[in-house]
């Protein structure tokens, strides 16, 4: 077993070495990741409660693409395997878009099958906004909107500006989303 404390740190008593026992790695890693945030105009975290890093939404509110002036919540779940294991992200606004499903499930790589320790928050955060950038609908969640987008870019736009205000695509009803 690899001892990070020596021994004569181990003797000390004191409110830091408590504490310090209550972190787990994977709040340890969050509060690095936090503060080395270098986060895009764009975007802005809330966190509904101050002392609980594992948990937390992203708000993104793309200036440019098809989705500009939309206001997008994604909430993060944080597990205790954090950074070995991937956050949990699911989108809160239903969207019109490719790769995010209208369940909320998000298709970014990074999230499952590629992600890796080395990965911060930072990276999922600037995954996500690519996503609203440069929908890609060769690798969909919503087939249908990612076939619009393949086969008629501009009803593709225009459905996605419908869904913003506030209406109905097909037979799905979406909540205005726009800021």
């Amino acid at each position: 077993m690899i001892r990070i404390f020596s021994l004569k740190q181990q003797g000390k008593e004191g409110v830091g070495q408590a504490s310090a026992k209550k972190s787990s790695a994977a709040q340890l890693r969050v509060q690095k990741d936090v503060a080395e945030l270098n986060l895009p105009k764009t975007c802005r975290m809330e966190f509904a409660n101050p002392d609980d890093l594992l948990n937390f939404k992203l708000i993104i509110m793309p200036d440019e693409g098809f989705y500009r002036n939309g206001r997008f919540v994604f909430n993060f779940q944080i597990g205790q395997g954090y950074p070995h294991d991937p956050p949990k992200v699911k989108c809160e606004t239903q969207v019109y878009h490719p790769n995010i499903d209208l369940e909320g499930n998000i298709c970014l790589n990074i999230l499952r099958e590629d992600w890796k320790p080395v990965l911060t928050i930072n990276s999922i955060i600037y995954g996500l906004q690519f996503l609203f950038l440069e929908p890609n609908p060769e690798d969909p969640l919503n087939k249908e909107a990612a076939e619009v987008l393949r086969m008629n870019r501009r009803l593709f736009e225009q459905n996605v500006t419908k869904s913003m205000r506030g209406g109905y695509v097909g037979a799905t009803y979406f909540e205005r989303c726009l800021k």
